[in-house]
């Protein structure tokens, strides 16, 4: 029972062995992530077009719910910038922005998101992440971040436009670019420059000071809450707000209520899907941000377990009327960076966040959003890698293209379609791929016992014996495939009196690929030819040998395929018309390899 306990509750584990060393290391991080997170937290509650507040709540309670469930020692939960625009593009589907429906659809989005990644680790179902392949998540996050960068100008600008798609954002940009409002860009427009100067020169210039890197790296993360101070204190002496510049005004002071959202079935039905696409999402970049982080410690996560943390994160800040949040790529730096130890030291920022919001709310009230649009444009631009599209079409046209295709449509049609499409894509090449599996005619490297692809190497062959090499698992969608690479093959070498295959990359048969090889084997024996196979993996064989198909094997198995070319490389002379009974009560099924 214990055990079974400390599976669920990771935390059981490293609460044996917490100590003051680790408390002071963790609070130290703590206070460091809490500084610089809290513009980032009210910035991406602009972005899911909530209350600055709303990303303040969004990152209390999710943190400490991750504590208990998740492996991630580093790993920071809060909003995150492409997650929030997906709660953005959802809810706006379904509710006016602004509105109080609005806020409660986003309650109800990270409610259903995060009972949606909970069930997946009870489930144990982290293994359907990997149906969608990385170049289709490249494409997605990076139309992403430049949909997200193009709709954040407007509040650079200080002009007012609308639209879930670049087409929508340039026309709206192009349109009110003569309405610039002065003030609002002079605020704005620095803000940029400093954030991408300190981002991408700061931490050159300390490197050649020889300051430590990690010290480097908290710096340079500073710039956003130093680029908040200096434009609060600039706004609130000037009184800028007086002159039409937009501000974060009053953010309630106290924590938020605690209570289950009030979403109607019928907004349950049209969010489900959104909720589902935001869990993948979810998933998929907090575990590979988690994988990273870990492996730099020699640390290891637990996927599924990370879908039970997420899941209660995300129900947690439904139920503090937060939206749906994600592993923060900035804040697990820093928090990385500032040396935290275990998972307490997220649930310490998510308390500390929580003090600030009680008693110091109202510090925010002259921030203006110019520059929270600023950071987040900054912090997304990472996102963008470009780079990616031309290396990954060299490397493979079909994922370049499914890449590229993604990258269109997420820009064009809007993120819910984006992804859709990317998950479509995912699962179509996968398929594609695998239904004209690699095979090859192989022949033995003189001397040796090695067997190689005869287009490639010089080998020795056999008019009288051929070998093919299957490189996948067999299964519905290539059996008609490999039946009819043989047919044609055996009709090519009429002289052909042994066919073995070769099966060292089969890991799997299901029920259609054996009633194929059945197939093949009947229509072998008719023709005068033995079916044979060798190098059959172990729990392959197991399978086999509940089925009838080896009982009906007109060949032999053979351990591997050396010995199977031994054996029947002289094997030249035509069977006689008594052959066929002999073949098949004189064939003897192989070992398990």
């Amino acid at each position: 029972m214990a055990r079974r306990l400390r599976g669920y509750f990771p935390l059981i584990g490293w609460l044996g062995r917490y100590n003051r060393r680790l408390f002071a290391s963790d609070a130290v991080a703590a206070i460091i992530v809490t500084a610089m997170v809290i513009p980032q937290s009210l910035a991406f509650a602009l972005l899911a077009g909530l209350p600055p507040q709303a990303g303040l709540y969004a990152s209390i309670l999710p943190a400490i719910a991750y504590t208990l469930f998740g492996t991630g020692n580093t790993l920071a939960i809060g909003p995150v910038a492409l997650i929030s625009l997906m709660s953005a593009a959802a809810v706006g589907e379904v509710a006016q922005a602004g509105s109080a429906g609005y806020i409660s659809a986003s309650i109800t989005l990270a409610l259903l998101s995060g009972v949606i990644l909970f069930a997946m680790g009870l489930l144990r179902l982290g293994f359907l992440s990997n149906f969608i392949s990385h170049p289709v998540i490249s494409g997605f996050i990076t139309a992403s971040g430049l949909l997200i960068a193009t709709s954040q100008l407007q509040h650079v600008l200080g002009v007012r436009i609308s639209g879930d798609n670049l087409m929508a954002l340039g026309l709206g940009l192009w349109r009110t670019i003569t309405e610039t409002h002065g003030p609002t860009l002079m605020i704005g427009l620095p803000a940029l420059v400093f954030l991408y100067g300190v981002r991408h020169y700061l931490a050159a210039g300390l490197s050649r000071l020889s300051f430590d890197g990690r010290v480097t790296g908290i710096v340079v993360r500073a710039g956003p809450l130093i680029a908040v101070v200096i434009a609060t204190a600039i706004v609130a002496t000037l009184s800028l707000d007086q002159h039409g510049v937009s501000i974060v005004g009053n953010v309630p002071r106290g924590l938020p209520a605690f209570g289950v959202p009030g979403g109607s079935l019928a907004l349950i039905e049209q969010l489900l899907l959104p909720a589902l696409l935001i869990s993948i999402v979810t998933f998929v970049e907090s575990v590979s941000l988690a994988h990273k982080l870990a492996a730099r410690r020699n640390e290891r996560i637990r996927p599924d377990q990370e879908l039970l943390g997420l899941g209660a994160a995300n129900i947690a800040s439904a139920l503090s009327g937060g939206f749906a949040v994600a592993g923060g790529f900035s804040r697990s730096i820093i928090n990385y960076d500032a040396d935290a130890k275990t998972p307490a030291a997220g649930a310490m920022t998510g308390v500390f966040i929580g003090v600030i919001t009680l008693f110091f709310s109202s510090v925010f009230y002259y921030l203006p959003n110019a520059v929270l649009a600023a950071t987040i444009i900054i912090a997304v631009l990472t996102l963008v890698d470009l780079r990616a599209i031309r290396e990954t079409w060299e490397y493979s046209r079909h994922d370049g293209a499914a890449l590229v295709a993604t990258l269109i449509i997420t820009l064009f049609l809007g993120v819910t379609t984006g992804i859709l499409t990317g998950v479509t894509l995912s699962l179509m090449l996968y398929l594609w791929r695998t239904s004209r599996p690699h095979s090859a005619l192989v022949g033995r490297i003189a001397g040796t016992e090695h067997f190689r692809n005869i287009q490639r190497y010089e080998t020795e062959t056999s008019p009288y014996v051929m070998i093919l090499r299957v490189d996948e698992s067999l299964y519905f969608a290539n059996a008609r495939y490999l039946e009819d690479r043989v047919y044609t093959l055996i009709v090519e070498q009429p002289q052909l009196r042994d066919f073995v295959l070769m099966c060292p990359a089969v890991n799997y048969i299901d029920a259609s690929a054996l009633e194929t090889l059945e197939a093949i084997n009947g229509r072998l024996r008719d023709s005068g030819v033995r079916l044979h196979l060798s190098e059959v993996k172990g729990p392959v064989m197991d399978k086999l040998e509940k089925s009838r198909f080896l009982n009906a094997l007109s060949g032999e198995v053979f351990m591997s395929t050396y010995h199977a070319w031994c054996k029947l490389k002289d094997r030249s002379r035509p069977p006689q018309p008594d052959d066929k009974q002999q073949m098949q009560t004189s064939s003897t099924p192989g070992q398990n390899v």
